[in-house]
């Protein structure tokens, strides 16, 4: 223990080598790092202080960004509780507030009164109070742990409960809405507790129509150049007192410690911006059979079956809009993941990140055997062996996952009825109408989550077709030999039987078990065997897999302890914690002969007009705007033009979406959103040739507001900067 906490003082002196943009540093140790000096040479005019500040009673930046519901970054933008987030972060509270009659998707939605202001129960925003460094902390709880699984030192439960001690029972209870948790970084070779302050009611203001804040969609996802608005304004609402509290009518707007100023002078070609958020998982101390291993199983499996799956959705999207409606989340959660995984592979393959990560474990090898530390060689050796014993398991499961658990709806319903049946066979009548009851409500829920049956069923069969040709038959669930030994290995003809004799499938069979229930009836329900038989598998593969898991994190853990003693580890892989990136606007070549420019604009919108693709549909309102011209405040010096989007060489992944951008004055430009199909592999290596974080310009977002909704009043509550 006392090895490590020493090394862990010795890294903080340590200046990383690393790309001038390269990098998701923890703000705690920007100054000890050098992070604020690279900063300031690019431009930068704030110290870390003004970025982070940990001192008790003051504020800085950090605390005006915020975590938005458990996957995205927002960020404050007035003394009202008024914060921005991206569209597609918000997407499922307007989608949850839309219909076909209002169908805030489509057309948008603006509060024009705070008593317009929609309620989200489920959503909440979190700010992050305290940062701490207990390294020292925990390693010493960890040497007098006994825990024989070996995995406390990765594990939440056991972290968590280490920072509710830290902490204190009393200053939870005094300080409502107050959490703390521990989080380990470097594989566990350092550890930092977050004091965080979580908000409920948090309340829909604004949100263009998808035809802004999607435009281009899929087809340009993960895409540059952009032309997207991706934005929408949501409202943090306290107690009388500022303190956290479930919705109500009489709460108030939160008056925040600190919101972030606006500024409309744009950003030219090579200026300085950072970015704050909460980037949620990064692999860049994978070794070079992980990311074989992630290129051929993880990312192969995804792109072959989710194209598959894209294909049948969308064909039956196209069809309905109140189909559209219902599953424009799924699809779009569907086709994201899907491109990561087509460019991740991109960039494994164009970049050699097999032959870079050989190369950084036989230097450490070198290294150890020159300083006599055979125990880096060995972790090595272990990790490989690991990687090679658990790859049939992983096939399966990646294979199971992506074509039945998550490809086949109906796999997650209900399929725990061990409680019914037994209520149906007692003689407890009012314990029976309890159980039926639950039933048809757990039943209820299924069927209106947005699903649709006949969706689903052509989906299932293109699924299950393609499960059954990738995993040997010998390895799928017992259950599907019912499939060859009763219909003829005629997979579409088995799934119209489970629809077709399924309480959860056919209303018909559900009224008939409800007027005369049978625990035989539910045991035999095809539908429920199906599911239980995937459920059933998924977990028999999850807990062999598991199996690998204490060796592999600790292996893991000394293999990046060797890195950071050798003085090769910079910044820690990001982990859903509180990070800053920073870089320059600057375009990119894809390829050769080929150069993209930074920035986008209103025209490029109009360049893609399709009336006839829901994609690229513009609407008549944002035409006539261009149309009319005079973009002025918010339009670019250089000809007028109306921005919309702009690139950065900022380090991001996911849950950086909705981070705010900012210039060198630490004033609010931008709104990050995604990043560009050729940087995703970003998230092993970094690829400054490559990496771009695409940006929706702030100047776009209040014109939209202020012009397109007619919502100037909300501009009238933020902070704008003279120019």
């Amino acid at each position: 223990m006392k090895r490590l906490i020493t090394l862990w003082a010795l890294y903080t002196l340590f200046i990383p080598r690393v790309g001038a943009d390269e990098g998701m540093w923890t703000l705690p140790l920007l100054k000890q790092q050098s992070v604020i000096d690279k900063m300031q040479a690019l431009g930068l005019e704030l110290q870390d202080y003004d970025l982070y500040n940990p001192t008790e009673g003051a504020s800085s930046l950090k605390d005006a960004v915020i975590i938005f519901g458990g996957g995205c970054t927002g960020v404050v933008i007035s003394p009202y509780g008024l914060m921005l987030t991206n569209h597609h972060c918000g997407y499922s509270q307007i989608q949850q507030h839309s219909t076909v009659e209002h169908d805030y998707l489509k057309e948008g939605f603006w509060a024009m009164t705070r008593g317009d202001e929609l309620p989200n129960p489920g959503l909440s925003v979190t700010f992050i109070d305290r940062i701490e460094d207990v390294t020292a902390y925990v390693m010493s709880r960890l040497e007098a742990d006994d825990n024989q699984d070996g995995m406390s030192f990765l594990s939440a439960r056991y972290l968590n409960a280490l920072a509710r001690e830290k902490a204190g029972g009393d200053f939870l209870k005094t300080n409502p809405g107050t959490e703390v948790e521990i989080r380990p970084f470097y594989e566990g070779n350092q550890y930092y507790m977050f004091t965080r302050k979580k908000y409920t009611d948090v309340r829909l203001v604004g949100a263009p129509p998808s035809s802004v804040g999607k435009f281009g969609a899929d087809t340009d996802n993960w895409m540059w150049p952009r032309h997207t608005g991706d934005f929408s304004l949501f409202r943090i609402y306290a107690d009388a007192n500022g303190n956290p509290a479930e919705y109500s009518p009489a709460n108030v707007p939160l008056r925040p410690k600190r919101w972030m100023k606006i500024s409309l002078d744009g950003i030219e070609d090579g200026d300085f911006a950072m970015m704050m958020g909460f980037p949620g998982r990064t692999n860049k101390y994978y070794t070079s059979w992980e990311v074989a291993e992630r290129r051929d199983i993880d990312n192969a499996v995804r792109i072959h079956i989710r194209n598959l799956r894209q294909e049948a959705m969308l064909a039956e999207m196209l069809k309905d809009p109140a189909l559209s409606i219902g599953y424009a989340a799924k699809y779009a959660s569907s086709t994201n993941a899907y491109k990561n995984a087509v460019g991740s592979s991109w960039a494994i393959s164009e970049r050699n990140f097999e032959g870079l990560k050989r190369d950084a474990q036989d230097n450490l090898i070198a290294w150890s055997q020159k300083t006599n530390q055979p125990e880096y060689s060995e972790a090595l050796r272990m990790l490989e062996q690991i990687v090679s014993d658990r790859r049939d398991l992983r096939y399966r499961s990646w294979v199971l996952d992506e074509a039945l658990s998550r490809g086949i709806e109906f796999t997650g319903i209900p399929a725990e009825i061990e409680p019914v049946v037994e209520a149906l066979r007692g003689k407890d009548k009012a314990g029976k109408r309890e159980q039926l009851r639950l039933l048809t409500l757990a039943r209820q829920r299924f069927l209106s989550s947005g699903y649709s049956p006949e969706v689903d069923r052509k989906i299932a069969r293109v699924m299950l077709d393609e499960y059954r040709r990738m995993v040997p038959a010998s390895q799928q669930p017992e259950y599907f030999r019912i499939i060859d030994k009763k219909f003829k290995g005629d997979t579409g003809r088995f799934i119209d039987y489970l629809f077709r004799k399924s309480i959860y499938g056919n209303g018909v069979v559900f009224a008939d078990f409800v007027s005369r229930p049978s625990a035989r009836k539910l045991e035999r329900d095809p539908m429920i065997l199906f599911a239980k038989a995937i459920q059933g598998e998924k977990k028999a593969l999850a807990e062999a897999l598991a199996g690998f898991d204490a060796d592999f994190a600790s292996e893991r853990r000394i293999y990046v302890r060797g890195l950071l003693e050798m003085g090769a580890a910079s910044f820690p892989d990001a982990n859903s914690t509180l990070r800053l990136t920073y870089g320059q606007k600057r375009g990119y070549s894809p390829r050769d002969a080929v150069y993209y420019q930074s920035h986008s604009t209103l025209n490029g919108v109009i360049e893609k007009e399709d009336a006839g693709n829901w994609e690229f549909v513009v609407p008549a309102r944002l035409k006539a705007l261009y149309s009319a011209g005079g973009f002025s405040p918010y339009g670019m010096e250089d000809g007028g033009k109306m921005p919309v989007d702009f690139l950065i060489t900022t380090h991001t992944t996911s849950g950086n979406s909705g981070s705010p951008v900012m210039n060198a004055r630490g004033e609010l430009i931008g709104l990050n959103f995604d990043r560009n199909w050729e940087g995703v592999g970003g998230d092993i290596q970094y690829l400054p040739d490559y990496q771009r974080s695409i940006i929706a310009d702030i100047r776009y977002i209040l014109f939209i507001i202020d012009r397109y909704a007619g919502a100037s009043y909300l501009l009238e509550e933020m902070e704008i900067a003279d120019s």
